[in-house]
């Protein structure tokens, strides 16, 4: 596990966000991810997975 650590000398740096409509088992289900990234760093990123209407969670 690795250590959490704060950049708090470069506040100009902007996050990104993506959404994304995966589909598995040869089209038979899908789901919706959301993907939040900073632009400047391979490692900061967090993937995740969401749903539309709680009525939908499994």
């Amino acid at each position: 596990m690795g250590s959490a650590r704060s950049n708090t000398s470069d506040q100009s740096s902007s996050l990104q966000s993506r959404g994304y409509h995966i589909t598995v088992d040869d089209g038979r289900d899908s789901f919706f991810a959301l993907s939040i990234e900073d632009p400047t760093s391979e490692d900061a990123w967090l993937m995740s997975d969401t749903v539309v209407a709680l009525e939908e969670m499994r």
